[in-house]
């Protein structure tokens, strides 16, 4: 018989510990700062029905929904982003639920796109969102959530850029263009990456308008400068259009907010020229660009949908939210050598030479686990330095060292993999206090 060949599909990878431990402790982290804002969590199915899915987000999008036909003949889809599956939830439990209704979902997602770096077709997302409430305290509270979350995990350089879709909606109605709003935007959003020229041909082709028409939307998109002087140059531009008026005047609220929220400003960006892929976004929309790394693009998106739950429900359940883009973080950690060098998420290795202490290995590890603190005992009697071999190729911080002569004594060494440092140690099974203290002060 011949031996099947080993090996995944185009767009899906395999995570080995090296990469899977960050992976989780990154999504902890998410929890642990969704948490802290009253944020609970949820989970929803990976299959939806097709109908759910499709024509929530783009042509694009619903291009890229993996689809087929289950085992009941029925047409269903999975799911390519956690908010369309959000907004479902929502109007079916909402009643149960309440408003405002704050939710995380850590879950994977899939889109049959074309990878990309730090791109896959499936992928982790790390949403939170807040629906049934239009206020924008909440709009507010999401700026400082990305904020904490990209601070928590231990970035300090990076830009979140806000925009508010109804500036450039009041724009579009200034000029007349108010019905052709979706694919302009969508035009818009592509001026990072293929700059200015193209953008106004691609305005003037897709969406059908004139080249002067196109001129005003990039103006108002090239607003740069210090924020007073953005404001007063978005109310010129939009020709006292109430539609941007009430839009600038959100962004400067939630602007004024986040720096009352103990957003740095240095931190904070008015960008009129993002406006998202999707087209459920209604008000305020967030990027998150990392200052050392902007190639790899928006690690944390998001914005304010108001409309999407309309197609479930009758209730008007308006909403606000961003999700994390974790794989993307990941390669960019990877490629900013951020990540830790290690594939055990355990702290110390047990060295485990004499077999007729085998019992004492044991019990030692068993009570370095009862302290905290995570340890792994090597599983064969080797040749010390093969087991310490192995210890400092997986990463371990430290090593217990203990023959014969230590078990008598009441000792064990301690040493630090890193720095090759070794110190004995008083222990013993009925106190091993010396140890595990001397430990957590190591790995605090």
């Amino acid at each position: 018989m011949s031996l099947i060949q080993p090996r995944t599909l185009k767009g899906f990878r395999d995570y080995l510990p090296a990469v899977m431990i960050p992976r989780e402790q990154l999504m902890q982290t998410a929890r642990e700062v969704f948490r802290s804002f009253g944020f609970a969590p949820i989970d929803t199915p990976t299959l939806e029905h097709l109908e759910i899915l499709t024509g929530k987000g783009s042509d694009e999008t619903d291009r890229q929904i993996y689809r087929f036909q289950d085992n009941g003949g029925r047409d269903v889809g999975m799911r390519f982003d956690l908010t369309v599956p959000l907004a479902r939830f929502a109007a079916q439990h909402i009643g149960t639920l309440g408003t405002p209704f704050k939710r995380y979902h850590i879950a994977p997602v899939w889109r049959g796109e074309n990878p990309q770096a730090g791109r896959y077709r499936e992928f982790i997302q790390c949403d939170f969102d807040t629906i049934g409430t239009e206020s924008v305290l909440a709009d507010i509270e999401a700026v400082a959530v990305i904020n904490n979350l990209l601070e928590t995990i231990g970035f300090d350089r990076f830009t979140i850029s806000i925009n508010n879709r109804a500036v450039l909606t009041g724009l579009l109605d200034h000029l007349g263009l108010a019905d052709r709003s979706v694919p302009v935007l969508r035009s818009l959003d592509k001026l990072a990456k293929i700059g200015r020229e193209k953008t106004i041909n691609e305005m003037v082709t897709s969406a059908e308008i004139q080249p002067a028409q196109a001129e005003a939307v990039l103006q108002l998109a090239e607003c740069t400068g210090e924020a007073d002087a953005i404001f007063a140059k978005l109310t010129e531009i939009t020709g006292g259009n109430e539609k941007a008026a009430t839009g600038i005047g959100r962004l400067r609220d939630i602007y004024e907010g986040a720096l009352a929220s103990g957003v740095p400003a240095r931190r904070l960006r008015l960008d009129v020229s993002i406006a998202r892929g999707l087209d459920y976004y209604t008000g305020v929309i967030f990027e998150t660009i990392l200052d050392d790394l902007p190639a790899i693009g928006s690690v944390c998106s998001g914005g304010r949908y108001d409309n999407l739950a309309g197609l479930y429900t009758k209730q008007h359940l308006p909403g606000i939210g961003a999700s994390l883009g974790l794989d993307r973080l990941i390669a960019a950690m990877e490629q900013l050598k951020l990540l830790p060098s290690t594939s055990t998420p355990a702290s110390v290795f047990v060295a485990y030479f004499d077999e007729s202490h085998r019992d004492d290995y044991l019990r030692l590890a068993s009570n370095l686990r009862a302290a905290g603190i995570g340890t792994e005992v090597y599983p064969e009697s080797k040749k010390l330095g093969a087991q310490l071999k192995y210890a400092d190729s997986h990463g371990f911080p430290f090593a217990i060292i203990a023959g014969g002569n230590e078990w008598g004594e009441g000792q064990c060494q301690l040493k630090q993999l890193n720095t090759k440092e070794t110190e004995q140690i008083s222990y013993s099974h009925d106190d091993p206090s010396k140890l595990v203290e001397r430990l957590r002060e190591l790995l605090n």
